[in-house]
């Protein structure tokens, strides 16, 4: 698979929003990583469909997927408005689902991809089970909560185990998304691990340059590993 690069509007400037999207997506971004949280499943309150609903005009004649990631608690509440709102993909927590199988089958329903996250702590023994059902597959290299943190270097082991299970099993077709602390300085590091979707937030929405400047930096980066 090739790499497909997500800035995840967590980062971006607010204000501005519909225009660093636009930007992004100009410089070639694949995705666009939509963080929805809770307060409750994390410490942090973010945003919900209508800003979704906002970007779907701006992302659709691109062909820019919407990624939504929910880390929120009983996502099954949430799922039909992001579905409604303009998500392509969605992705829900093994630890937050307890009957994961329907959760995923309720988003596959729905008439989009179907997507499982787990946190740094979390054995990948949990993943076992659903793999086959899903269309991505998300490591985060951070505790989910905040945007801005520090990549867990043990991080690039997980990648690398987590791609030899959906190796194993024949599951190449599976996206292997990271998400937390990526930059230009390590994101050859985890495409070399296995990554084929990096999502990435102050790596290109921030003030030392622009969003096409910080893109093309990492697609540089990338690009030495496919």
């Amino acid at each position: 698979m090739s790499v497909k690069l997500a800035p995840s509007i967590l980062s971006a400037d607010f204000a501005r929003l519909g225009e660093q999207v636009e930007e992004a997506i100009s410089a070639g971004a694949e995705f666009i990583h939509f963080d929805v949280m809770d307060g409750h499943f994390v410490p942090n309150l973010t945003v919900g469909p209508v800003v979704l609903s906002a970007l779907e005009p701006i992302a659709s004649p691109s062909g820019v997927t919407l990624d939504v990631h929910l880390m929120t608690e009983k996502p099954e509440n949430l799922i039909p408005d992001f579905i409604q709102a303009g998500a392509d993909i969605l992705t829900v927590h093994v630890e937050a689902c307890v009957h994961l199988h329907r959760t995923v089958q309720m988003i596959k329903d729905g008439g989009v991809k179907a997507g499982v996250a787990i946190n740094p702590a979390t054995s990948l023994v949990m993943l076992e089970e659903i793999l086959p059902d899903l269309d991505l597959v998300l490591v985060l290299s951070v505790n989910p909560g905040f945007g801005g943190q520090s990549y867990i270097p043990g991080s690039t082991n997980r990648i690398a185990r987590l791609r030899k299970m959906l190796d194993d099993r024949c599951l190449e077709r599976v996206e292997l998304e990271v998400d937390g602390g990526i930059k230009a300085n390590n994101a050859s590091e985890i495409v070399a691990a296995g990554a084929t979707v990096l999502v990435v937030g102050s790596g290109v929405f921030n003030r030392e340059a622009s969003v096409s400047e910080n893109l093309f930096a990492l697609r540089q980066a990338v690009e030495i590993n496919t």
